[in-house]
């Protein structure tokens, strides 16, 4: 019970001052929706009085000041203003409840879609060592689906609960008012059953909630897994091997939440069955009392009222707790995304300017992962003069990729340095070297958009620089082929580029390194899934880039490296020679 404050203060640790304010004036507003409340409970009584024994109204001193004003001298001129105000209070205490779900709906998903960002800006904001160490399928699971769960069932069930509990005081108020004893007998025997239930649905719930948490991911990972991999499914006939990975994530998935939502439900029915049995007693026992009749029809009407408001608003508090409670582990999971912490990368890291000139060193560089984990890379050093072409070979495990990633600044050398044109490249200058640089990977990755989207990747559409995005393409040899097709640079290329070729895609993604007017640009192994021939035409585009550009090459073939000034060859992360090709 104890762990649900806490996770719900590290919640209200993310919302922003904006939704705090609006929450305050929530509570305004649940204020005063309990006390329309109080008013339809309350003009019930003298309505349910002036039907049966309208000479009574008169001896509630409540009932005066309307008397007096509209100088009421016969009991049957009662009824009219007596019904009139309890239809407007019922009108109000309904547009009040109506109001306050409004609010409370639009403040919840409010909420959730700050926590959403707050979650996907965290992560592209984690260095690349980070992204690296863990798997994808949390990462999107926590950013959508249990972010969205975070919004059904913590906020919206948490601002439920305050609001219940405040209508519940009000409420109880007002029975207390018409019979103390009835009223805290009733609240009493409902109160109990359901703390009696509580009691013995936490644990329950608590397991419920770790299996959710965990299974939702597992969920996405089989589905990612299964999908990505469609090519290799198909020709080797493993649908249903991947059907049985998804079923045995989902189907305790869906057992967990079908469990929760039984424990959720099920003691409504049995508390509108109790109720029914507590009225039926209650009014029995008044009925025996002398002008039994008389007197407890207003009473009973007041207390079925009462139970009415007070039934609904008891199961309110007891659903919203399940949910909160249900959905502990998916909370600490998304918690745990939102307290990610953000790179400090200093007051002036975004102005600042870092000149390329001269020359890119690497100066007695150690890299690994992790303290457990052995060197990727030992005693790295060599100088890239601006211009030159630099090729990179070596056998799978060499180092290649990380040494360009370090290069790149997308990880931080273990031991030693990165310098450009002599200034050492620290978390204050990054991005500012990375502004000079541009990646061209093995796999391009190509949105489900136009040709000039992808080619302009990152840039808003209304921002494109559309004869930029031509010239880019004509340096990239591929403008002829798509001034070719029919739509042009407005052609869609499918998901992940499905619609075009593999020289397409990595010229497209030459192009795409081009339209940034970057002036180092890093192709890692760019080349080496494509035939032969698309090869060459791919590398005779990427010779034919300007003598300004420095181009940093990594290959298998050591023909692919041919044009290049020097060839740097590694083995177990060091580097074995740099010489020309022969």
């Amino acid at each position: 019970m104890h762990y649900q404050p806490i996770l719900l203060k590290r919640l209200w640790f993310h919302v922003n001052q904006r939704r705090r304010r609006q929450f305050l004036l929530l509570i305004l507003l649940m204020v005063l929706a309990s006390f329309s409340e109080i008013l339809s409970i309350g003009a019930l009584l003298p309505f349910l009085g002036v039907l049966t024994a309208p000479e009574s109204i008169y001896s509630l001193p409540l009932a005066q000041p309307v008397v007096n004003f509209f100088e009421l001298v016969n009991p049957s001129q009662l009824l009219l203003p007596i019904a009139v105000t309890f239809i407007i209070a019922s009108i109000v205490a309904g547009s009040m409840r109506l109001i306050l779900l409004w609010a409370t709906t639009n403040l919840s998903f409010a909420v959730g879609a700050d926590i959403s960002t707050s979650i996907y800006y965290r992560t592209l904001h984690q260095p690349y060592s980070v992204h690296c160490s863990r798997n994808s399928s949390a990462v999107i699971n926590g950013i959508s689906g249990k972010a969205n769960s975070v919004i059904y069932n913590v906020i919206v069930p948490t601002l439920t609960f305050i609001s219940a509990s405040l209508m519940l005081i009000v409420i109880l108020l007002a029975l207390l008012l018409l019979n103390p004893i009835v009223a805290l007998t009733a609240f009493g025997g409902f109160g109990f059953f359901y703390l009696l239930i509580i009691h013995f649905s936490r644990h329950r719930l608590q397991i419920n909630s770790q299996v959710i948490a965990h299974e939702s991911t597992q969920v996405i990972k089989s589905l990612q897994e299964g999908l990505g991999g469609i090519r290799e499914v198909l020709i080797d006939g493993s649908q249903g091997v991947y059907c049985d990975i998804y079923s045995k994530a989902d189907l305790p998935l869906r057992r967990a939440q079908a469990n929760n939502m039984f424990i959720n439900s099920g003691p409504r029915y049995a508390m509108e069955a109790l109720g029914m049995v507590v009225i039926a007693v209650i009014a029995y026992l008044l009925v025996q009392q002398s002008n039994g009749l008389i007197k407890v029809v207003p009473l009973l009407g007041g207390l079925a009222l009462g139970a009415q408001r007070l039934l609904p608003v008891l199961q309110q508090i007891y659903s919203s707790w399940v949910s909160v409670k249900s959905s502990q582990a998916t909370l600490n999971d998304v918690l745990d995304l939102l307290e990610q912490p953000v790179m400090d990368l200093g007051e002036n890291s975004i102005n600042q300017f870092l000149m390329f000139n001269k020359s890119i060193s690497l100066k007695k560089v150690d890299f690994r992962y992790s303290n457990q984990s052995r060197y990727v890379l030992k005693k790295v050093s060599f100088t890239i003069s601006k211009g030159s072409r630099v090729g990179f070979i070596g056998t799978t495990g060499s180092g290649k990729s990380t040494l360009l990633d370090l290069v790149m600044g997308l990880l931080e050398p273990t031991k030693g340095i990165l310098e450009v044109d002599g200034q050492a490249i620290s978390i204050e200058n990054r991005q500012a070297w990375q502004a000079h640089i541009a990646h061209v990977p093995q796999a391009i990755f190509l949105a489900d958009s136009t040709i000039e989207e992808n080619i302009a990747f990152g840039v808003p559409k209304d921002q494109i620089d559309y004869e930029r995005v031509r010239f880019s393409a004509r340096q990239a040899q591929i403008a002829e082929s798509i001034e070719g097709w029919p739509d042009k640079y407005q052609t869609f290329v499918g998901e992940r580029g499905v619609r075009l070729s593999g020289g397409q895609r990595q010229r497209i993604g030459i192009a795409r390194a081009l339209y940034k007017k970057a002036d180092v640009i890093i192709f890692d192994e760019a080349t080496s899934a494509l035939d032969t021939e698309t090869e060459q035409a791919v590398m005779q585009a990427i010779e034919s880039l300007s003598g300004d550009l420095t181009l940093l090459i990594i290959a298998h073939r050591i023909t692919t490296l041919k044009n290049c000034s020097q060839i740097i060859k590694l083995v177990d992360g060091e580097i074995k020679s740099i010489e020309s090709f022969k």
